[in-house]
C-alpha cells in the first residue's frame, strides 16, 4: 500500500462571481505543475471544474470569460423574479461543447441539490452544461433546472464545498478552494428581505463547515471587498486566488508527498449519477 502514487482531488466551492478567484488558483496550480486526479466542484465552483477537467489552461479559460457580464448570466431584468440559467449553458456549449461529463479529460462531479427529492445529486456523467447549470442554479435568483425526473437548484443548499466528493471517487486527499469565506455577517435591519437574506448566509455557514471538515487543506482567498453578483473587480479577484494558492504551495506541496491512508465510506444520503 505504501509507495503507491496518492490520489489527489481538487474541490472548487460556490460563491457567485467570487467564482473567478477560482482562475486565480488554477494560474498557480498550472504555473507550479500541480496536476490533481478528481475535480468536483459546486455552483460558480462546477463552472470553473468544467473548464479545468476538459484541459483549459488558466490563458483559455480567461479568454472564454473575460467579455462576460451579468447580463449574460441573468437574462431577466425583471425585478424580484428569477431568471433563467441558460447562460450559464451557453458558456459551456459554446467553449466545450455539448458534451457528457464522461467526456472530460479529467474525472468531474458536479453537486446539485433535487428539490423533489430533497437529495443531494452528484453528477459524475450525464449532459455536462445540465448538471453545471443545475449546480448553479441559486433559488430566487436563477429558475430551477429540469434534468429527466429531477428538479435542480443549487449546490450550495447541502455541499457549497464538495470536499468529500473527490473521496468518494477514491482520492487520499483533498485540497479546496473556499472563495466565500466571508459568507457570513450580520445585521441591524428588522426588514423581511434583510432578515431571510441574513438566516441564508447562517446557513450557509453551517454548510461550509462541512467542505472544511472534508478537506485536508483549504485555500480561503479575500473576497469580501467583492459582491457575489457582480463581475466588476474579475481581475483583481483572479489575483486574490493566485496568491492565496501560491502562499499555500508548500502545504499543497507536502500533500502530495504524503502516504496514502485509507478511504472514505460513501454517503448514503447522496444520489450518484456515475
Amino acid at each position: 500500500m505504501f509507495g503507491k502514487k496518492i490520489r489527489v482531488g481538487v474541490a472548487f466551492g460556490g460563491g457567485g462571481t467570487r467564482g473567478f478567484c477560482h482562475l486565480g488558483a488554477i494560474k498557480a496550480f498550472e504555473q507550479f505543475g500541480i496536476d490533481f486526479d478528481f475535480v468536483a466542484g459546486t455552483s460558480a465552483g462546477s463552472l470553473a471544474g468544467a473548464f479545468y477537467s476538459a484541459g483549459y489552461t488558466f490563458k483559455q479559460m480567461y479568454d472564454a470569460i473575460k467579455d462576460v457580464k451579468e447580463k449574460d448570466i441573468r437574462k431577466n431584468i425583471i425585478p424580484f423574479t428569477p431568471s433563467k440559467i441558460d447562460g450559464v449553458g451557453d458558456i459551456i456549449i459554446n467553449n466545450l461543447g455539448d458534451i457528457n461529463i464522461e467526456d472530460l479529460k479529467k474525472p468531474f462531479a458536479a453537486v446539485a441539490v433535487d428539490i423533489k427529492s430533497t437529495k443531494e445529486i452528484c453528477f459524475a456523467k450525464g449532459n455536462l452544461a445540465k448538471a453545471v447549470m443545475g449546480s448553479c442554479a441559486v433559488p430566487g435568483i436563477f429558475q430551477p433546472v429540469i434534468y429527466d425526473d429531477m428538479i435542480l437548484c443549487d449546490g450550495g443548499l447541502q455541499n457549497t464545498i464538495p470536499a468529500d466528493i473527490p473521496k468518494y471517487f477514491g482520492c487520499d486527499y483533498v485540497i479546496s478552494v473556499d472563495v466565500n469565506k466571508s459568507r457570513t455577517y450580520g445585521t441591524d435591519s428588522v426588514k423581511f428581505i434583510d432578515v431571510v437574506s441574513c438566516s441564508i448566509r447562517i446557513l450557509m455557514r453551517s454548510n461550509a463547515l462541512r467542505g472544511y471538515v472534508n478537506s485536508d487543506l483549504v485555500i480561503a482567498p479575500e473576497t469580501k471587498r467583492f459582491k457575489s453578483t457582480k463581475t466588476d473587480g474579475m481581475e483583481e479577484m483572479i489575483e486574490e486566488g493566485y496568491k492565496a494558492t501560491v502562499d499555500a504551495m508548500p502545504q499543497i506541496m507536502e500533500i502530495f508527498n504524503r502516504r496514502k491512508k485509507v478511504k472514505t465510506e460513501k454517503n448514503k444520503d447522496i444520489t450518484f449519477i456515475m
